[in-house]
């Protein structure tokens, strides 16, 4: 899996991958490998046009966490800067689909 940040470094991180999928880099969520929390200004940094394919659960502080498969690939890693309390997992990179029409915005 090739990996790019979409954020431009710094931790927690979104990356797009090679797979269609974004690699969601935030903090450990206690006894939950599968979940990460990140903050909620981290969404800003999405494809235009796509969404995260997992549900987002208000942390109650600001973020949300959100389940995915961990990262376990040695080379996505190498690419990642990961300090101890944060781990990443990769989540299906959706589409925006409107119904009715297009956006008022």
């Amino acid at each position: 899996m090739k990996v790019a940040s979409t954020q431009g470094g710094g931790s927690p991180t979104l990356f797009t991958t090679d797979r269609g999928t974004y690699v969601v880099q935030g903090c450990k969520v206690p006894g939950l490998t599968d979940h990460v929390e990140i903050p909620q200004r981290l969404l800003k940094h999405l494809e235009d046009g796509t969404f995260i394919g997992a549900e987002l659960v208000d942390s109650g502080r600001g973020g949300f966490t959100l389940a995915g498969r961990p990262v376990t690939d040695p080379q996505a890693l190498s690419q990642m800067d990961i300090p101890g309390h944060e781990t990443c997992v990769e989540v299906p990179k959706d589409k925006e689909v409107w119904f009715g029409g297009s956006a008022a915005g």
